[in-house]
């Protein structure tokens, strides 16, 4: 493998991604549907959540054997994240790779959002039904948030790349051990972790509100991108409050699933992918006919 440098291939990626979030914007403004209003949105307590995560683990607790055979693949992922930062020489960047699961968990969840949906009809599932997403009425505009979300990762990883170079940087860490103690001993290291929390927090809660509810509305319902992203976001302002907690406890379980290897995610993911179209449905209580 190659060995690049850093701000090199933050370019590089800053480039894909600025294509990618381009050929979204024009599918987000051709596919606009304003003949069909939008569904009614509920304000949600931290009760909602509760109940969200309790029917969430029910359901993994139903597919729990199909369900860790789908999701053995995120911590595949995760290993091979670290792989490509020590290959292309990036070890700061590893924790903002690790971290970005925040970003495209989503995505990771959309099969996940199915086999919720398929029990929730009493319709038996498998592993295999993860594939249904396929099936999909707005596929195209599924594919579409996909799309942007991967793109939102690389632009937060070239962010993180940014803030790296400006405080410990640009050179790279003679090994893991000097890096550990530059971040924690130096006071350059505690302002690139003060810089990276705040600056991630806003990439974060940007993600939340655009796809925290536009995912599922999209498997359920035939609607444009443009109104699932708008519901997604109108649904975090009419209840900012459990939608901030919500979040918090995506990024805490995806952190803490990371940290043993990343196998914690095999169960920390199906959880919360299962709870988020339970949250879905709490949050969308009326839908006028399509």
């Amino acid at each position: 493998m190659e060995i690049r440098n850093p701000i090199d291939w933050g370019v590089d990626q800053f480039k894909n991604a600025g294509t990618v979030l381009g050929t979204a914007g024009h599918e987000f403004r051709r596919t606009a549907d304003l003949s069909r209003p939008a569904p009614m949105i509920r304000r949600i307590r931290i009760s909602d959540l509760r109940d969200a995560l309790t029917s969430g683990m029910e359901d993994f607790g139903a597919n729990r054997t199909d369900v860790l055979f789908l999701c053995i693949i995120y911590p595949l992922v995760g290993l091979f994240l670290a792989r490509v930062t020590f290959g292309y020489d990036m070890l700061p960047l590893l924790f903002p790779l690790a971290s970005g699961f925040a970003l495209i968990g989503p995505v990771a969840a959309l099969g996940l959002y199915e086999m919720s949906r398929r029990r929730e009809m009493g319709i038996e599932t498998t592993w295999m039904n993860a594939i249904d997403v396929l099936r999909s009425p707005s596929l195209g505009s599924v594919i579409m948030l996909g799309m942007m979300l991967c793109a939102i990762f690389l632009l937060w990883v070239l962010t993180a790349d940014l803030i790296y170079s400006a405080t410990l940087g640009p050179g790279a860490p003679d090994s893991a051990s000097s890096f550990a103690r530059n971040v924690f001993t130096t006071e350059a290291g505690w302002t690139m972790i003060g810089l990276g929390v705040g600056v991630g927090f806003l990439f974060a809660a940007a993600v939340l509100a655009i796809s925290v509810v536009s995912f599922p509305l999209l498997l359920d319902r035939h609607v444009s991108l443009r109104k699932a992203v708008r519901v997604s976001v109108d649904a975090v302002l009419a209840s900012p409050g459990p939608m901030a907690v919500w979040g918090m406890i995506v990024a805490g379980s995806l952190v803490l699933g990371s940290i043993p290897l990343f196998l914690g995610l095999i169960v920390v993911l199906p959880v919360l992918g299962h709870s988020t179209w339970h949250l879905y449905r709490k949050v969308i209580v009326c839908f006028d006919p399509v």
